[in-house]
C-alpha cells in the first residue's frame, strides 16, 4: 500500500512539473511581438558602406555597376555574401530599446567611445549610421546606437563588420562579367609540347589537338564546376615577382580580352596569381588538378 502511495506522488510530482513548464516556458510568439525592429529599410536601398575603428583605417566598399567593390584601403572585387551579412544589421531585432536623453546615456553602453560604427550610404549625403558599444555579459549581445536609441542585438553583427579585410574579397577567379571564350594552356608544363587550346567556336567547344575527342556537356560542366562556380578556399593579395617567369595560362573573353593566370604552385594546394587584380586564389589540389586539365579524351 505504502509502494503504490510512493507511486502516485511521484506521478503526481511529473504531471505537476510538466504543466508546470508548458506554462512557464518561453512564448516564442510572444516574445517576437515584443521584439524592436531596428529599422525597415531595404537591402538594396544601399550603395556604399564604411566601417570605422578608432584605432585603425577604414574599410569602404561601393556597388560598382551593380556589384560591390572593395575600395579602401585596398580596392578590389568584394564577396557580395559577406557585403550583405553586414548590411543584414537593418534586419536585426531588439527585446530592448533605450532612448537617448544625454551623454551618461552613451556611457552607460559604452557608446561615448564605440567599438567600431557602420556607415550604410545611399549617396554620399545620406546615410545611416550605426555604433557599436560593450556587451552585455548576461546575454553575450551587444550595444548598438541607431537615430537615437540604443538596442541589444547578437554580437555576430559586430564580429562580421569587423572581419579581416581579406576576408570581404571575392574568391572567384573571374569578375561575375567575364564571359569564357576558351583558354590557352599552352605555357603549362604538361601542355606545352602540344601547345593545348580549347575554344567554344559558335556554341561548341574546339579543341586544338586532333586526336582529342571532347565531349560538349563534359566541358560545359568543368568550365561551370571548375571555373565559374568554384571559389577558391581562400585569397591573398598577391604582387607578382618581376624577376620570376612562372608558368601561366590565359581565359578568352567573349568580348576578345584575356584573363592571365600565373601558376605559382600546383601541390599541396594549387596557387594562381592574378596580377590584373593583385589576388592569388588557393585552390585544393584535386579541383586545381581539373582546372588546368581539362576533359578533352585523348587517346591512352
Amino acid at each position: 500500500m505504502k509502494k503504490r502511495w510512493l507511486l502516485n506522488l511521484v506521478m503526481l510530482c511529473v504531471v505537476a512539473g510538466l504543466v508546470a513548464f508548458l506554462y512557464l516556458r518561453p512564448k516564442a510568439g510572444v516574445e517576437q511581438d515584443n521584439a524592436h525592429e531596428i529599422t525597415n529599410y531595404k537591402l538594396a536601398e544601399f550603395n556604399a558602406i564604411s566601417v570605422e575603428f578608432p584605432t585603425k583605417a577604414a574599410v569602404t566598399l561601393e556597388k560598382v555597376n551593380g556589384f560591390w567593390r572593395l575600395t579602401a584601403p585596398k580596392q578590389t572585387r568584394a564577396n557580395k555574401d559577406v557585403v550583405n551579412q553586414i548590411i543584414s544589421i537593418i534586419a536585426a531585432k531588439s527585446k530592448e530599446k533605450v532612448l537617448i536623453s544625454n551623454d551618461a546615456d552613451l556611457e552607460k553602453f559604452g557608446l561615448n567611445n564605440p567599438t567600431l560604427k557602420l556607415k550604410l550610404l545611399r549617396d554620399k549625403t545620406n546615410a545611416e549610421e550605426f555604433a557599436f558599444g560593450t556587451h552585455n555579459s548576461v546575454t553575450d549581445e551587444q550595444y548598438v546606437a541607431h537615430r537615437g536609441a540604443v538596442y541589444l542585438v547578437s554580437s555576430n553583427y559586430a564580429e562580421v563588420a569587423s572581419t579581416q579585410m581579406i576576408e570581404l574579397v571575392d574568391k572567384s577567379p573571374l569578375k561575375p562579367t567575364e564571359k569564357v571564350a576558351g583558354f590557352d594552356f599552352s605555357h603549362l608544363e604538361q601542355w606545352e609540347a602540344v601547345k593545348l587550346n580549347v575554344d567554344i567556336v559558335a556554341g561548341q567547344w574546339k579543341v586544338s589537338l586532333p586526336a582529342a575527342k571532347p565531349q560538349q556537356n563534359e566541358l560545359n560542366e568543368w568550365l561551370d564546376y571548375s571555373w565559374v562556380y568554384n571559389p577558391a578556399k581562400s585569397v591573398e593579395f598577391y604582387t607578382p615577382d618581376r624577376k620570376t617567369t612562372y608558368p601561366s595560362l590565359e581565359v578568352k573573353l567573349a568580348d576578345g580580352n584575356k584573363v592571365h593566370f600565373d601558376k605559382i604552385q600546383e601541390s599541396p594546394d594549387l596557387l594562381l596569381g592574378r596580377p590584373d587584380e593583385g589576388l592569388m586564389y588557393i585552390f585544393p589540389s584535386d579541383s586545381g588538378f581539373t582546372m588546368l586539365n581539362p576533359p578533352i579524351n585523348l587517346p591512352n
